[in-house]
Parts: structure tokens; sequence; C-alpha cells
């Protein structure tokens, strides 16, 4: 990456873990990848539980295959025969993996879901969640994740799963109720009741959608 844009990645990281550490959730930012997987399990005790959601940014860096690989006992739904009970194994997880559609300067998570096993997790449930974030997330405001989260996430995330929604065919969020949209829970982390629950990894690089 340009260094350049590295300085100002870093930077703009150390503002945005001094947000997640005033709304009582902890911050880290890694130069590379393999950084990000090295802190990562860090956070992750080896033996834990764990699961995750549908976190893209966590399988692009080798966080899952290093799970999966390792002294941990891991959950996947996609190769769960029982795709409902690996879901609900989520709630009373030692660790959590997920990722943001978008994040703000000041800290702030947004995240939208379809089936809601995702939001839900990262709400309550899991002892610890970790968000992996690649800077291409951050947004100035709330204001900007949103609309970041809806128009560049979802239409994203419909077209890769082969849906059946506006979102798809056009690329911009129509706000509609299609059966068959992604778009049904919203999920706004502006603080955490929890201290050391609540884990993100910011990454110098472009991950997920």
């Amino acid at each position: 990456m340009n260094e350049n844009i590295t300085k100002r990645n870093e930077l703009l990281a150390q503002k945005v873990i001094k947000g997640l550490e005033s709304r009582n959730m902890s911050g880290y930012y890694a130069a590379t990848r393999e950084e990000a997987v090295k802190k990562a399990l860090e956070i992750i005790e080896e033996g834990s539980t764990v699961t995750m959601g549908g976190a893209v940014s966590a399988h692009e860096i080798g966080l899952v295959d290093a799970v999966k690989n390792g002294n941990y006992n891991f959950i996947g739904r996609d190769a769960a025969t029982d795709k409902r009970a690996a879901m609900l194994a989520a709630y009373d997880a030692d660790v959590f993996l997920s990722s943001a559609n978008a994040m703000t300067e000041d800290g702030i998570i947004v995240n939208i879901d379809g089936n809601s096993n995702r939001v839900s997790a990262i709400a309550q449930g899991p002892k610890k969640v970790l968000f992996i974030v690649g800077m291409n997330k951050i947004c100035d405001d709330l204001d900007g994740a949103m609309k970041r989260a809806r128009n560049v996430a979802a239409p994203i995330n419909a077209q890769r799963f082969g849906l059946s929604t506006p979102c798809a065919k056009t690329g911009a969020c129509m706000d509609c109720k299609s059966p068959d949209t992604i778009c049904c829970q919203f999920l706004i982390t502006r603080f955490s009741r929890h201290e050391g629950r609540i884990h993100v990894i910011l990454v110098n690089d472009i991950l997920g959608f």
C-alpha cells in the first residue's frame, strides 16, 4: 500500500481507537494482515469456543483458517449439518468473529443483517466479540456509515448471494421490502456496558465489502 495512505490510516486509526475506548470498547491497529491475525490470536484464548457470522474480512486475513487449525473449538455454520444449531451455539460461545459494514471515526459500529443471527450475537450472548475491520470501512459520521452500509455493503452482499433485490440490480439501496432483502435488522453499537467484551482490530487494508 502507498506509504502516504498507510500514514493516513495510522493516524485515522488512532482517532477511531480513542473513540472506541470512550465507548468502553477496545481498539487495535494492525499494519498488515499478518499483524491482525497475531493480535486476534492474542485476544482469543486457546481452548476457546469460537463462532462467527458472515465475516468475509476474517477469512481474507487468514484468521478463520488459523482458528480452524489451532487449539480452538470452532463451530462454523457453513459446514454444519444443523445450521440453526450452529447459529444458536454462537450465543454461548467464548468468542464471536465478525466484521462491520461501516464504522465512524469516533467509534460507532454499524451492521445490517438479513437472518439477524450476526447482529443479535453482537448485541448479546458471546463472552467476546472480535471485529476485523479494514480501513476502507471508516466513515466521517453515523450518517455516512449508514449510507455506506446500505449503498455499498448491502448491494454487494445481495449480488454475492445471488439475491433478487433492487439493489442487486441497480447497485444502490432502494429501501425495498423484497422477500430477499438482507436489510432486515440494523444494529448501531455506540457503547458497551461490558468492559472487555468488544474488540476491534483495524487493518491497514481494503477488506470485505
